[in-house]
């Protein structure tokens, strides 16, 4: 989870969402990134998505049984779909997601029993520091925002038009 974390804020720094995920078989990293959406203008270029495609190709399978995904924010619908796809054995989250969550949050893709598989899961490992790397990034982007708003100018129409010397008709 310390590797999906460093990637995460690798990402941060690119002014990506935070995220990092990281898969591992047999104890050796063999997919590993973070989001990518903004880059790449690409919304399914979601740090899961892209550790899986890498996995899968280190594997030369589609199939990754034994693999063990760690990633710093519970998965959304998206990636969840594809980690059972996948046949991701564990799926290890830091942060838990209450707007987009599929790990047991807001809906539980990865468990659901009428699917030909399933994925252990594992949430809140190193949940604050995920967390808190997401409300930092979130923290500074609103408050860019607000500094880059222009000053509010007259509220009215009769004020615009006053300040533009027009009579209002």
């Amino acid at each position: 989870m310390r590797k999906a974390l460093e990637l995460a804020e690798q990402a941060g720094s690119r002014d990506e969402v935070p995220v990092g995920a990281v898969v591992v078989m047999d104890g050796v990293v063999v997919g590993s990134a973070g989001n990518t959406i903004e880059g790449r203008q690409d919304p399914t270029a979601h740090a899961e998505m892209e550790a899986v495609r890498q996995a899968s190709s280190f594997a030369g399978s589609k199939r990754l049984a034994g693999a063990d995904l760690y990633v710093t924010l519970e998965p959304c619908a998206m990636c969840a779909g594809a980690l059972v796809l996948a046949r991701i054995d564990r799926v290890i989250f830091g942060a838990y997601d209450p707007k987009a969550g599929a790990c047991g949050t807001l809906r539980n893709v990865v468990q659901d029993h009428r699917l030909n598989h399933r994925c252990a899961v594992v949430g809140g490992v190193l949940e604050e520091e995920c967390a808190q790397v997401l409300q930092t990034f979130f923290a500074r982007l609103r408050r860019e925002k607000r500094e880059a708003k222009p000053p509010r100018g007259p509220a009215s129409r009769s004020e615009r038009c006053a300040e533009q010397g027009r009579a209002l008709r």
